[in-house]
């Protein structure tokens, strides 16, 4: 039977160095937690953000949360789980980010026609597949690493369990388990990557059409906070993007910010009680 697998690594480091990283991740976290919670809140409140592009920003929001979510010492049969969840978490941001490239192109590229094109029914559709195809990448990664033998207790030197940590620890053939790992990874990863750049290609040409000097700076400030997010790629992963794309796409928002000072002047006439 497999053995308990808990992730988080030998202890070595010291208790003060072990503290303030726990305090630099926790803020993080909670920063995450926060953001992300109250863009979702906002999207949700205000009838100006009821457009394609927040709407798929609030689930992306949701996406976040759940990612930075999942982390923490667990046995086993957790760690599967944790597995399942980042992955399912990891795969559907990449084709999120995807569509958003391209809503981006359409708004830019079509913009007489982008509600026509972006329906609510089809961003339903797309957001339903993009969970979708990220729930059988992830099944399908899990039960292939999971299902296999591990013959003692373990720790993971990670801080989640990731999948190869995993499946170094296993006395049996993991050639399988590679090989589908690695094909999600360039035909999910790669795939979206490519989508993105390939659509803001696109914009460009686009944007270079366009006469007006107004023009052209309103079409780079549409899609430069999703460009942004691309280039933010970082080691721990886990970390800091749920962070940044909430940030980067909020405070480079104008809809977004008008949207916040909407809601606080509404809560400021509120009337006080007594």
């Amino acid at each position: 039977a497999p053995s308990r697998t808990v992730p988080g690594g030998e202890h070595h480091t010291s208790p003060e160095i072990q503290f303030m990283l726990f305090s630099i991740f926790l803020r993080i976290y909670l920063v995450t937690l926060i953001w992300n919670l109250g863009l979702t809140i906002l999207i949700g409140m205000d009838s100006h953000l009821q457009t394609p592009m927040h709407f798929f920003l609030r689930f992306l929001s949701f996406i976040n949360i759940c990612y930075s979510s999942s982390i923490k010492n667990l046995s086993f049969i957790a760690c599967a789980t944790q597995h399942f969840v980042l992955a399912w978490m990891a795969i559907s941001e990449c084709c999120l980010l995807a569509i958003m490239a391209y809503g981006t192109y359409v708004a830019i590229g079509n913009p007489l026609q982008y509600s026509a094109i972006m329906a609510p029914s089809l961003c339903q559709r797309m957001v339903a597949g993009v969970y979708g195809t990220g729930f059988l990448g992830s099944l399908v990664q899990t039960t292939a690493c999971f299902n296999l033998y591990y013959c003692r207790p373990n720790i993971i030197q990670h801080f989640f369990c990731d999948l190869p940590q995993v499946i170094s620890l296993s006395f049996t053939d993991t050639f399988i388990s590679q090989l589908i790992h690695f094909l999600e990874a360039v035909f999910v990863g790669f795939g979206s990557f490519f989508v993105t750049p390939l659509s803001y290609v696109f914009i460009a040409v686009s944007i270079l059409k366009i006469s007006s000097f107004t023009g052209c700076v309103k079409a780079f400030k549409t899609c430069g906070s999703h460009l942004a997010t691309d280039k933010a790629l970082s080691a721990m992963y886990a970390i800091f993007i749920p962070m940044l794309n909430s940030l980067i796409y909020s405070l480079r928002n104008t809809d977004i910010k008008e949207a916040f000072n909407r809601v606080m002047k509404r809560a400021a006439h509120l009337p006080q009680r007594k």
